[in-house]
């Protein structure tokens, strides 16, 4: 089994916490979502260090532990960042990207780009799709409401139990599947109230970045969707508008699931990863 390296990186003129596996294969991306860190892929990480295979996930600028985002738009930093990220692993090309999310966003948008030569990008639940409102149910819920509107400080264990009743409600079908440990890991990046105003206040920068972000006509590298059927921040229904760009296009719907595979159902998403691409180039032969 391969051991988890945690260490730090300056990529693309941003700090960042990187969790590795220096396995074997054509490596994995991992980019996570919306005001989520590198530790949502713990658990995939876990089976695919098992596996012996060579992975990578990082806290994107302006969550986790990364260093804040500058002034101006927020898509070309993180494209940036991510391309970065890409060459830092595969400057030959041969990775396989995945991201769930804002990270899905980054994944084919990265794909976009032929220079990188990827090995194919796993998309889940994409952002910039169909979008569900994520933002307004995220602020308009009532516990988020009170954290933003108290008058003092709040202790940090208050503070993070609260974000994790939101985390899973909102995340999951089945919050209750979910590992006391990935909640908890979760929570660990939300130690002051401005954290969740400063993600808030992203969010809200990047709402209309995100309403027509991509070209998929100009993807050629393979393509697996992955969606939770009943995921209620981005709708699943959104992996047609790849399909109809994109043909070949394999689409994962999982039952019983919601907007993040990774952390409710690790076991079945983490074998499509290891499946693909090379199930997809095998059918293709």
């Amino acid at each position: 089994m391969q051991p988890l390296f945690e260490h730090g990186l300056t990529l693309a003129g941003f700090s960042t916490r990187v969790l590795e596996l220096e396995g074997q294969g054509p490596p994995l991306v991992l980019f996570h979502g919306f005001s989520d860190s590198a530790d949502t892929w713990r658990a995939a990480l876990a089976m695919l260090g098992r596996t012996d295979r060579a992975a990578i996930a990082v806290d994107l600028p302006g969550f986790g532990k990364a260093s804040e985002l500058r002034p101006g738009a927020v898509l070309p930093q993180l494209d940036r960042f991510a391309e970065a990220v890409v060459r830092h692993v595969a400057p030959d090309g041969g990775a396989v990207v995945v991201g769930n999310s804002l990270g899905g966003a980054l994944a084919l948008r990265l794909a976009e780009r032929d220079r990188l030569r990827l090995a194919g990008i796993v998309p889940v639940a994409p952002a910039g799709l169909d979008m569900a409102p994520w933002l307004r149910i995220i602020e308009a819920d009532p516990i988020i409401r009170t954290l933003l509107s108290s008058p003092v400080p709040l202790p940090e264990w208050a503070l993070r139990r609260a974000v994790a009743e939101v985390y899973k409600r909102v995340a999951f079908h089945k919050p209750a599947v979910v590992e006391a440990k990935a909640i908890d890991s979760f929570t660990s990046h939300f130690a002051e109230q401005r954290t969740i105003a400063r993600y808030l206040s992203t969010g809200r920068a990047l709402l209309p970045e995100l309403k027509d972000p991509f070209r998929l006509e100009e993807i050629c590298c393979p393509v697996l969707v992955v969606w939770g059927e009943q995921d209620r921040m981005v709708l699943s229904k959104g992996a047609q508008r790849v399909v109809e760009a994109l043909p070949d296009t394999r689409v994962e719907l999982l039952d019983e699931c919601g907007h993040c595979p990774q952390v409710e159902c690790p076991e079945r998403f983490t074998q499509l990863l290891l499946d693909f691409p090379q199930a997809r180039m095998a059918r293709a032969a």
